[in-house]
C-alpha cells in the first residue's frame, strides 16, 4: 500500500458489456470511499485456459502477465460474479487458476479478497459466491467474509441495480475490503 491509498483490482465474471455484474463493478468505481482507488481488470475472456505446460516465461499466453500484474499491484481484490449453472463462470475460475500460480507465490497469496454478485435466482447467486470464496481461499487469498452482496436480479425493477440502496451496499462492501488492507499491513 503506497501513499495511504488502497488499490483494489476488480474482476468481473461476466463478459457481457451491459451485464448486471459489470454494473455492480461500475457502481463500486463510481462511489469509491476516500483513500481508495479501483479499476476493472479487463481481458479475462481472452485468457487461454490454464495449462501448466504453457505457464513458462517463454510460452506464457497473451494477457496473463497483464492480469497477474494488475492483481499483484493491487492491495486487495473485489470479485464480482454471476451464477452460471449453480457455480461461478468459467472465465472467472480460469482467471483465479492463472492468478494462483506459481503455487504458493501467485498474485492472490495473502491478498484480501471480497466477493459480491448478482444472479437470477432468489438467493442472488449464493452458490457462485461460496464457490468463488472457496477457490480464491485455496489459491492463497485472505477471503473477507464480511464482504457480502447477493442481488437477486429477478426482483429488480426498472432501475436495475442503480438504486441508492444497492449503491450503499456496494460502498459498504468496498469500505470493508479496503479496511481489511489496513489490518493486514
Amino acid at each position: 500500500m503506497s501513499d495511504n491509498t488502497v488499490k483494489i483490482a476488480v474482476l468481473v465474471g461476466s463478459l457481457r458489456a451491459g451485464s448486471i455484474n459489470r454494473q455492480l463493478a461500475e457502481i463500486a468505481l463510481e462511489n469509491l470511499p476516500a483513500g481508495v482507488e479501483a479499476s476493472i481488470v479487463e481481458g479475462l475472456g481472452d485468457l487461454a485456459f490454464y495449462n501448466e505446460d504453457i505457464d513458462t516465461p517463454e510460452t506464457l499466453p497473451a494477457g496473463v502477465a497483464e492480469v497477474r500484474g494488475a492483481v499483484a499491484d493491487a492491495d486487495a481484490v473485489l470479485l464480482v460474479t454471476p451464477e452460471y449453472n449453480g457455480t461461478l463462470p468459467a472465465v472467472l475460475k480460469n482467471a483465479i487458476d492463472w492468478l494462483s500460480r506459481p503455487y504458493g507465490a501467485g498474485a492472490l497469496v495473502g491478498k484480501p479478497v471480497g466477493v459480491i454478485g448478482a444472479a437470477l435466482g432468489q438467493y442472488g447467486g449464493v452458490w457462485s459466491r461460496q464457490d468463488t470464496r472457496k477457490s480464491v481461499g485455496i489459491a492463497g487469498a485472505r477471503v473477507i467474509e464480511d464482504v457480502e452482496i447477493g442481488v437477486a436480479t429477478g426482483k429488480l425493477d426498472e432501475s436495475g441495480v442503480r438504486t441508492d440502496a444497492i449503491a450503499e451496499q456496494v460502498v459498504d462492501a468496498v469500505r470493508v475490503l479496503a479496511d481489511s488492507v489496513a489490518v493486514s499491513v
